[in-house]
């Protein structure tokens, strides 16, 4: 019995030892559950942050969204200044013909007429004209006035004088609706290359000028004193030569002129649409300037 009791009997350095080795034990199970508890908690605080992150790009993006279409208000579009028809969509040509429009002291007074002088297209013009805002004396004299122009073109159509487009002014020119400061530049720096007018049609050949409008502006204007012209000889002249024709530049004179030395000659001016590249939608206005 004393030999059992002896084996739990421990002097003074014992008792010090076993004392640490269950101090270290509680230290190494404290540390063990605080390193296990640590990244739970980290994962659980990064979520919450991840999450109100989220929330907080999702608040942004649905801003962003609203933003990328701001709101329209009501406006008259006599008004509609350079920065104002960039956010509604309009080109730098459009916004400079109603802004050319409106020099001369003119307004527009509905969105039909707003088109005609921009050239928008129908789809933008469908999405910005319910915004638009007339005074209530253009909304209101609408109907009557179109009544009245009608009236007055039926009367006035046949008595309108006719002014030679090959002596008219850019004043003049701009007089047409659809026509500013550019366009009428443009026409008559046209008209000098060509040296003049020979024929209407060729008012359709001005860069930038729409159908619409030359077809308005030929009510004004014809031509009633064509200039003189000498035919340049389709089978004698050099690419030089042939390239000082408004309607062939140097590129298609060579290939004319390779044409005819393959074909030992050219015996209509119609065979030119066989050439590659040949405007032969033209071929009535070039065949002005040429001879056989």
């Amino acid at each position: 019995m004393e030999n059992f009791k002896s084996h739990f009997k421990f002097n003074k350095q014992e008792r010090s030892g076993i004392f640490f080795l269950l101090l270290i034990i509680v230290l190494l199970q404290i540390a063990y559950w605080a390193v296990s508890y640590l990244p739970d908690n980290k994962a659980s605080e990064s979520l919450m942050l991840n999450s109100k992150e989220q929330y907080l790009i999702d608040s942004l993006k649905v801003q962003g969204s609203n933003k990328s279409e701001p709101k329209i208000f009501p406006f008259n579009p006599n008004y509609i200044t350079d920065y104002k028809g960039y956010t509604l969509g309009m080109s730098t040509e459009e916004i400079d013909a109603l802004h050319s429009f409106r020099k001369q002291g003119k307004f527009v007074n509905s969105a039909e007429e707003f088109q005609e002088v921009t050239h928008v297209s129908d789809s933008l013009l469908e999405k910005i004209s319910p915004h638009f805002k007339f005074p209530d004396w253009v909304v209101k004299k609408a109907p009557a006035k179109e009544t009245k122009a009608e009236a007055y073109n039926d009367k006035t159509e046949v008595s309108i004088q006719i002014i030679d487009i090959n002596s008219a002014t850019t004043d003049q020119l701009k007089e047409i609706s659809g026509i500013g400061d550019k366009l009428s530049a443009r026409i008559v720096k046209f008209r000098d290359r060509l040296g003049g007018f020979l024929v209407n049609e060729q008012l359709y050949d001005v860069y930038g000028l729409e159908p619409n409008v030359v077809q308005r502006a030929l009510k004004r204007f014809q031509v009633l004193n064509p200039p003189a012209v000498m035919k340049i000889n389709v089978n004698q002249a050099t690419a030089t030569e042939l390239s000082q024709l408004v309607y062939i530049n140097y590129q298609l004179a060579r290939k004319i002129i390779l044409y005819r030395e393959a074909q030992d000659g050219i015996d209509s001016i119609d065979e030119l649409k066989n050439i590659e590249d040949f405007p032969s939608d033209k071929i009535d206005r070039i065949a002005l300037y040429l001879s056989l």
